[in-house]
């Protein structure tokens, strides 16, 4: 797998390609490029939301367990 460059993340990268896409195409609802490209910058969503959230839970615990010794 081929190093990623730091400066743009994957999802800034998929909504940049959504935006040019729905803007090339009127007919938005039939393009299978556009659908699967707007499936694959949701998923993105997700994972980052997930981890964010895993992260919150993780500091939140971490600083209630040695307050409750």
């Amino acid at each position: 797998m081929a190093k990623k460059t730091a400066s743009e993340s994957d999802e800034t990268r998929l909504k940049k390609k959504v935006a040019a896409k729905l803007a090339d195409n009127k007919n938005s609802k039939e393009d299978e490029a556009l659908r699967s490209l707007q499936k694959r910058l949701r998923r993105a969503q997700r994972k980052r939301r997930a981890l964010a959230l895993r992260k919150k839970n993780s500091a939140s615990q971490k600083t209630a367990a040695p307050a409750a010794k």
